[in-house]
C-alpha cells in the first residue's frame, strides 16, 4: 500500500493540487496531511476520487469549525484533531503537526509506531529511531527552500519512503 504524506500547505492551492496530482500518479491510496492548511478553502483541493484523506490540525489552522465542515464534505476525508493513531496495511502510524520536538522524539522512542509523521519544521526528513521511521514530508510556501518543497510516499510493502519535489507557488 502507498500512503502519501503532506504538511504545511499554508493556503498554497497550486502546491496542494500539484501534490495531489503526484499522489495520483504514484498510485497512493491514502493521504495523511500533518497540519497547517491555514483555512477551509484549501481543503477541497485535497479531494480526489478514490483517495482517502486523514488530517490533523496544525498550530496555524484557524476556523476550526470551518475545517471540520470542509473535511466532512470530502469524499473520504477525516480531520482527527491534533493527533491521530492510524493503521494501514498492518503498519501503525502516529500523525501530528509536531511543534514540540520532544513529543515527536517520545512517540518515536516508544517503539509503538512503525511511522511517526509530522510537519511544522518545514524541512523534509527521514530518520530511524530504533524500528520507527520518522518522516517530515516538507512544506509548501515561498520561503521554504526548493529541496524541502516536497511530499513523501510511504510504501508499506518494503517500508520505503520516497520524497517527490512539488512545483507550486
Amino acid at each position: 500500500m502507498k500512503i502519501g504524506v503532506i504538511s504545511d500547505t499554508h493556503d498554497n492551492v497550486a502546491a496542494t493540487a500539484a501534490a495531489m496530482d503526484r499522489f495520483e500518479r504514484e498510485g497512493v491510496e491514502t493521504v495523511c496531511h500533518c497540519g497547517d492548511f491555514i483555512a477551509p478553502p484549501l481543503v477541497p483541493f485535497l479531494d480526489r476520487e478514490g483517495l482517502e484523506v486523514h488530517a490533523v490540525r496544525g498550530n496555524n489552522d484557524g476556523e476550526r469549525e470551518g475545517l471540520v465542515d470542509a473535511f466532512d464534505a470530502l469524499d473520504g476525508g477525516t480531520l482527527h484533531g491534533r493527533f491521530a493513531e492510524l493503521t494501514f496495511d498492518g503498519r501503525s502510524f502516529a500523525i501530528l503537526h509536531g511543534e514540540q520536538k520532544p513529543v515527536i522524539e517520545a512517540l518515536a522512542a516508544t517503539g509503538e509506531y512503525d511511522y511517526v509523521c509530522h510537519g511544522h519544521w518545514h524541512v523534509r526528513e527521514q530518520r530511524a529511531v530504533g524500528d520507527t521511521i520518522v518522516v517530515n514530508p516538507g512544506a509548501h510556501f515561498p520561503t521554504v527552500p526548493a529541496e524541502s518543497r516536497t511530499v513523501a510516499v510511504i510504501e508499506t510493502d518494503g517500508d520505503t519512503v520516497a520524497f517527490h519535489e512539488i512545483d507550486g507557488e
